[in-house]
Formats: C-alpha cells, sequence, structure tokens
C-alpha cells in the first residue's frame, strides 16, 4: 500500500528528520519526497510505501500527529487512493 504524507508548517530544523523518524520507526519507505519554501513558510509532500510495514495506516498517523504537534507543525498521511479521488479534476 502506498501514502501520501503531507506536511505544512514554519520553517526550522528538525521537520524532516522528524517525519523521517516515525516513517522509518514503522518500517514505512519513502518512495519519492518534494520539499518547498515560501518565506518562511515550509511544505513538504512524500510519497511512501507500506509494503514492509505492520503498521497500520491510523498507527502511522497518530504518530505523525505527535511528531507535527512537538515540532509545531501539521502533519497528515492519507492512503493513495483517498488523495487521488480528493484531488481528480
Amino acid at each position: 500500500m502506498k501514502a501520501i504524507v503531507s506536511v505544512i508548517g514554519i520553517d526550522k530544523p528538525g521537520i524532516v528528520a522528524g517525519v523521517s523518524s516515525v516513517l522509518a520507526e514503522h518500517d514505512v519507505n519513502i518512495r519519492d519526497i518534494s520539499q518547498s519554501f515560501a518565506h518562511e513558510f515550509f511544505t513538504m509532500i512524500m510519497v511512501v510505501d507500506f509494503e514492509k510495514s505492520t503498521s497500520t495506516l491510523k498507527e502511522v498517523a497518530e504518530d505523525l500527529k505527535k511528531v507535527g504537534e512537538k515540532i509545531g507543525i501539521f502533519v497528515s498521511i492519507q492512503h493513495e487512493d483517498v488523495f487521488k479521488r480528493m484531488h481528480r479534476i
């Protein structure tokens, strides 16, 4: 299963490390990553793969939310199919 991780916040050290650490703890592989900056704002989109993970999407989402609150960023994760359906034109 693939999922999309979205991150939004004020740029600061440790964002990528915090998010990727949670994913690594759950054996979720990062397949692609894109990040950008607009003034002091940071955005990141990751395509991740649960192929070798025994964790559920909900478990990963809960831990990503915790790290987001700790760092002061917004983090969400959605199943790839849900993300595609939400963003159809």
